[in-house]
């Protein structure tokens, strides 16, 4: 599965008080090619743009994904780690010692043995053996040394470790995300087509890996006349759908690898939106050390969405 950018899930559409229960009969008369009540309009817009902002704040976040600056998969056996250039894993940065320990993968579990005078500390405290993953844990310790931390991830056969560094120079160069202009007719109504049983469907990532995943259906929805469809994945109980979608804009304006998008759980009626000026970009744009997926054949667009984010520089 995806590693999801923290904060980042956009706050859904509920609309105020000032707009009422009078909001999703509008919404839902007006249809695509119709203008949007002003009201409407300015709230729906304030909510874009609210979340727009709180996902540049995320990625100014120094555990964002700007941060990360290392990806190394592990052999079986023993894998030092430090600055030098002979060890299996390299940190990177400056004052990072020659040698700071070694990773040892043993089937599931991955330790770690620091050697004697490097500070590695966790949760405030410094160590010198841990385990940082076995299957016994809920999750992955995450330990630091200086402005770097790391941790254990798992991609199907691979164990590898990842770090990050919370004084990266791209956390502090960032200054946002190019987008195009919010524009309301890329709210479109949708409707979401059930799969029961749910479907399984393959998706590709970028390291050549394929995962099965469940989908209970998927939305359907019109640009410019044409009837279009995504499948999603996510339990329509638990408030939202992801997508991960490409179209004719990958490559040249957005990433050749596709965006992300949530969309909301459809309401009794099987009715939701589909808003592409939410659409955002996977952390492989901001780092090539992410195992970002990719968009599955049906989920490639024969369109142009010229909504949401652009590609990243």
């Amino acid at each position: 599965m995806p590693q999801p950018i923290r904060s980042l899930k956009p706050r859904q559409f509920r609309l105020g008080t000032s707009v009422g229960f009078l909001a999703p009969v509008l919404l839902f008369s007006v249809g695509c090619g119709r203008e949007l009540p002003q009201l409407v309009r300015d709230v729906l817009r304030a909510e874009v743009e609210a979340w727009l902002a709180r996902r540049v704040e995320s990625l100014h976040d120094p555990d964002g994904w700007l941060s990360v600056v290392g990806l190394d998969w592990l052999e079986p056996g023993e894998n030092t780690f430090g600055g030098g250039p002979t060890n299996d894993v390299v940190f990177p940065g400056e004052g990072v010692p020659e040698r700071a320990g070694a990773f040892i993968l043993e089937g599931d579990s991955v330790r770690m043995e620091v050697e004697p005078g490097v500070q590695v500390t966790y949760q405030g405290e410094p160590v010198s053996s841990m385990v940082l993953a076995s299957p016994g844990m809920r999750r992955p310790v995450s330990v630091l040394m200086g402005s770097l931390r790391w941790q254990v991830i798992e991609r199907q056969d691979l164990t590898g470790i990842r770090v990050r560094d919370t004084a990266s120079a791209a956390v502090q160069a960032f200054e946002g995300i190019e987008r195009f202009p919010v524009s309301l007719s890329w709210r479109i109504p949708a409707r979401f087509d059930r799969s029961d049983p749910p479907r399984v469907i393959e998706v590709p990532n970028v390291l050549g890996q394929i995962s099965e995943q469940e989908s209970p259906g998927a939305i359907v929805f019109r640009v410019d006349g044409e009837r279009l469809r995504l499948d999603v994945t996510g339990d329509p109980e638990g408030g939202s759908f992801f997508i991960v979608f490409g179209d004719q804009t990958n490559g040249s304006e957005t990433y050749g690898g596709g965006r992300f998008l949530s969309v909301d759980a459809p309401d009794e009626k099987g009715r939701t939106f589909v808003d592409f000026n939410l659409a955002y970009n996977p952390p492989c744009v901001f780092t090539p050390f992410a195992t970002c997926p990719l968009p599955t054949p049906q989920n490639r667009l024969p369109v142009g969405i010229e909504a949401g984010e652009k590609a990243y520089h």
